[in-house]
């Protein structure tokens, strides 16, 4: 029994992932069905794990099952854009005091994926574009994650779908943009590794309503 209920687990979980990692964050998906059937083959379990984890999904408010139609992506609206970017600010700038008061910076970490996502060519491809959104994601989470607390790290991990899912888009909506994030990136952790948590709060600041506006912009 106890077996069965591991092995349900790890479907569930195995299914939760890969539908958070690589198959939510694509834009064109947004307003879009999922298919069951088509998820499970492609995930390798059967339908009850992927069932499962598309729960989970609604209650990170990431699909709707509608009845007799099944699981609806809804796309991301301008409101949850703007509460997005503005829950982020409150997360990083108080990561970003608590750090420097404390000293636990991880420039060596930071650092490193910025330097990652700045070779990523600047293509239109979209697996490129993903992978510098999953890096500019990374990026954030690093820094939050230097705070350590478990439950704010929980909840900005939580953000991580809809955060590609924007992040892509406002590459595609603004040409040369990729170059821009890296210097913003880099200004927050200049700023960091300064000690100044007033420059690092406006820069982190400056960096969200950047990526906010191009992407409300009509």
């Amino acid at each position: 029994m106890g077996k069965t209920a591991g092995t349900a687990a790890s479907g569930r979980e195995k299914a939760y992932t890969h539908l958070r990692e690589n198959v939510l964050i694509d834009p064109e998906l947004q307003g879009r069905f999922l298919n069951e059937q088509e998820l499970a083959a492609e995930i390798g379990v059967s339908r009850t794990p992927v069932r499962e984890a598309l729960l989970l999904l609604v209650s990170d408010g990431l699909v709707e099952l509608i009845p007799q139609r099944g699981a609806y992506v809804p796309p991301v609206t301008g409101r949850e854009i703007s509460e997005l970017m503005e829950l982020r600010g409150v997360l990083e700038s108080h990561a970003a005091r608590l750090v420097i008061a404390e000293n636990r910076v991880p420039a060596a970490l930071m650092q490193e994926t910025l330097d990652l996502q700045a070779r990523i060519p600047d293509t239109s491809e979209a697996d490129d574009a993903r992978e510098f959104i999953r890096l500019d994601t990374l990026f954030h989470q690093q820094l939050i994650d230097a705070a350590g607390n478990e439950l704010i790290s929980r909840t900005y991990s939580k953000l991580h779908v809809r955060q590609i899912l924007v992040g892509v888009a406002a590459l595609f909506r603004m040409g040369g943009r990729r170059q821009d994030v890296c210097a913003e990136h880099q200004g927050i952790l200049d700023a960091l590794v300064s000690g100044d948590a007033d420059q690092a709060q406006k820069a982190i600041d400056e960096h969200l309503a950047v990526t906010r506006d191009i992407l409300l912009r009509t």
